[in-house]
């Protein structure tokens, strides 16, 4: 009867393929990985002296309230007058500064309708007034 007996063989792990594997996987990821520096937004800003002290030659203001209300050097006009004020500046554009004071509730599309009105009469010189 011990003839007819089989002996098993101890079974085992042939680790070698794996680590064939994990070799591979390793050095595929090292190569496709993007490395970037890590950004951060604490930032400390250098203070500006000068701030606000540019002069303008001859300047015009055009102001926008939150109610998108527009003022053109103080006086108010409705939205639709500001190309037509603007029209007779174009021969001396190259001479005028434009500075648009808006209230930060004024939505972006008051603020650019006025910026394009003053590129329209040939005013390039355009600024936004900060606090």
């Amino acid at each position: 009867m011990n003839a007819l007996v089989r002996k098993r063989r101890k079974p085992e792990i042939n680790i070698v393929p794996l680590i064939d594997v994990l070799t591979i996987l390793i050095f595929f990821f090292l190569m496709t990985m993007q490395y970037r520096e890590v950004q951060t937004l604490n930032l400390v800003l250098p203070r500006i002296e000068t701030a606000g002290k540019s002069e303008m030659n001859r300047a015009l203001t055009i102001g926008i309230d939150a109610a998108e209300n527009f003022s053109l050097d103080g006086r108010t006009i409705k939205r639709e007058e500001l190309k037509e004020l603007l029209q007779p500046l174009k021969p001396l554009a190259s001479d005028i500064s434009v500075l648009i004071m808006a209230d930060e509730e004024t939505p972006l599309r008051q603020i650019t309708f006025a910026m394009d009105q003053c590129r329209e009469a040939g005013l390039e010189s355009i600024r936004l007034q900060s606090r």
